[in-house]
């Protein structure tokens, strides 16, 4: 019992250790190779192990026809706009900032629940959106009010938060009927054909001129097998055994891993700012994923029991 319980945990840590490393990996991808590209690439690499693992486990599963649109939808929002808005906001922010901007996604995900399904919100969800925000403004906006970052890679990164909102959505759907690494490698699969376009017209020429060296080749690996197929892997073992909610708690260390190693390995300068941030996120992920009876309406502005 307590062996399954430790390999839980550690299956739990490593996923976030992949993600969280995934931001040091792509930002020393985006020395050679344009966004687009490497997550074309990284897709590959992807998929190629995700097959050879569900073909060595005997664990293919057939697709139904009438499953085809969801997941040609459901692709479109991740891997693709998922990963554009990460990559591109990547490139133009710091990998910690870029860390901890994705990791509000299971903050936001009962305001986007409220929206599109009506649920009532939770008083401490509510907190723990403001706190989180908070946390964000305090890593993007510097004393002086200017920005750390690119506006415009702010937006990107925002943008693939949003995106992972609406995967989560149809995401459901899907895991009613086929198993997580099938989900997962179809999307892939279906993803490279979402990137082909946009780097045959306008990465073609800075990929066909990028030198391929151990180092570049090691980090495409490190991001295809380890954070796009393994990390999935073990993130859905954890689920497995102690459900969802407390699964996410882990995802809090995703930026804390970003910040760790982008200062040891990239020379990221990590501030107080950054520290005070980075709190922040997390008190207030941990807070969005608190269950009390105590909710919060946002159209009446009232406590509910």
């Amino acid at each position: 019992m307590k062996k399954e319980t430790f390999l839980v945990h550690l299956s739990a840590l490593l996923s976030m250790f992949f993600w969280g490393m995934s931001y040091v990996w792509s930002k020393q991808v985006f020395e050679v190779l344009q966004p687009a590209s490497t997550v074309f690439i990284r897709l590959i690499i992807s998929s190629v192990f995700l097959f050879l693992v569900l073909k060595i486990l005997r664990k293919t599963e057939h697709i139904k026809r009438k499953h085809i649109g969801m997941f040609l939808v459901s692709s479109l929002f991740n891997p693709f706009f998922y990963f554009m808005g990460e990559s591109f906001g990547l490139n133009l922010a710091s990998p910690t900032v870029s860390a901890v901007i994705i990791a509000t996604i299971p903050v936001f995900m009962p305001v986007f629940a409220y929206m599109l399904l009506k649920e009532k919100l939770g008083f401490v969800n509510v907190i723990g959106l403001i706190v989180s925000f908070l946390g964000v403004l305090v890593m993007i906006i510097q004393r002086d009010y200017t920005l750390t970052a690119s506006p415009k890679g702010i937006l990107y990164l925002f943008g693939a938060v949003a995106s992972a909102l609406v995967y989560g959505i149809l995401l459901k759907k899907l895991t009613l009927n086929y198993k997580p690494l099938t989900i997962v490698w179809v999307q892939n699969s279906i993803g490279i054909f979402y990137f082909l376009p946009v780097v045959l017209l306008f990465e073609t020429e800075s990929l066909s001129n990028a030198v391929f060296s151990f180092n570049l080749l090691s980090n495409l690996l490190l991001l295809g097998v380890f954070a796009s197929s393994l990390a999935f892997v073990f993130f859905t073992f954890t689920v497995s055994k102690i459900g969802i909610a407390r699964t996410n708690i882990y995802t809090n260390l995703i930026p804390v891993f970003t910040a760790f190693f982008s200062y040891f390995l990239l020379g990221e300068i990590i501030t107080f700012d950054k520290i005070l941030g980075i709190t922040l996120v997390i008190i207030g992920v941990i807070l969005s994923q608190k269950r009390k009876k105590l909710t919060f309406d946002l159209k009446t502005k009232k406590l509910y029991e």
